[in-house]
């Protein structure tokens, strides 16, 4: 997608459905399966898969991607009023990039006992040193995510 066009969603299109895309293209280059989209006025923004493997870069998460994507369209280091939507609970890395651009809400799908940090692990967003904390929505569709990350996963052993 070319992300400067900042692409109405089609009727009926849900940003998850996008995110759900774009994990399964990252499954399909051998990455494990997220997608994250981040929305403005009805309109993408950005859209990214996981790319570490590809990139050699382990910031490569689809989040950072997709946020990075974003700034870079709206020529702003700042998100104020996007939305992100992804398909795993976000990372303390990417958790704390979400804080720093400032993004309004963010939708999850699967929750991420292991290496969340929303809900689960470090809570990033509760803590007394994190400037912004988004409104957060987790559980969307998780039993699809979790299907996608457990055959992903049982295909690599």
């Amino acid at each position: 997608m070319d992300n400067a066009d900042h692409k109405p969603l089609d009727p009926g299109q849900d940003p998850m459905s996008v995110a759900f895309d774009e994990a399964r293209a990252a499954a399909a280059r051998g990455e494990v399966p997220v997608g994250a989209v981040i929305v403005r006025d009805g309109r993408i923004v950005a859209s990214a898969g996981n790319r570490p493997r590809e990139l050699r870069d382990p910031s490569a998460h689809a989040e950072m991607l997709a946020i990075r994507r974003a700034c870079e369209a709206l020529d702003d280091e700042r998100l104020p009023g996007c939305d992100l939507y992804m398909t795993l609970e976000p990372c303390t890395m990417c958790a704390g990039a979400i804080s720093f651009a400032r993004i309004r809400r963010v939708y999850y799908a699967a929750h991420d006992p292991k290496g969340g940090a929303v809900d689960n692990g470090v809570r990033f967003f509760d803590q007394p040193t994190c400037h912004h904390a988004p409104e957060v929505y987790g559980g969307i569709r998780e039993s699809e995510a979790a299907a996608l990350l457990r055959e992903f996963f049982e295909g690599k052993r």
